[in-house]
């Protein structure tokens, strides 16, 4: 018999820190079913065939929050290889321009301060991306 290694499918997937006035950041909850459901996430999706990270950002926030959103500056690109699945996140900073955030495609959205995300379960790849954001806000005190 011959051993297959089974490579996990890899996903590229525009993620977004949404900011308000206040500077609050919008996350939202994961449906219960599914993949790492009840999670919370940064809001985001997969980068479709011919569409830029930037074009994903926009569209995905729309389908899923019913927002629009003005998409900013990378912060960081994250690797991460789950047991069923490889994900690059790109993500990158955006402004909430207008809309009432809806949760169309998940259980809840919730405006948060940047210290309370620590209170929140995130998937493991987004520890890298709470840990970029302190650093960076900390470098701007």
């Amino acid at each position: 018999m011959h051993e297959t290694s089974s490579v996990p499918p890899h996903k590229i997937i525009g993620v977004a820190v949404i900011r308000n006035n206040q500077g609050q950041i919008l996350i939202d909850r994961r449906h219960q079913k599914g993949a790492m459901g009840g999670l919370w996430e940064f809001p985001g999706g997969k980068v479709e065939l011919g569409e830029t990270v930037q074009e994903c950002i926009k569209r995905e926030i729309k389908e899923e929050l019913g927002i629009e959103i003005e998409v900013g500056e990378h912060l960081i690109t994250v690797d991460h290889t789950y047991p069923h699945l490889r994900v690059t996140l790109t993500v990158h900073y955006c402004c909430h321009l207008t809309g009432i955030p809806q949760p169309l495609e998940c259980d809840e959205v919730r405006w948060v301060n940047l210290d309370e995300l620590k209170d929140f379960t995130f998937p493991e790849a987004n520890v890298e991306i709470i840990d970029a954001l302190l650093k960076n806000a900390a470098a701007h005190k």
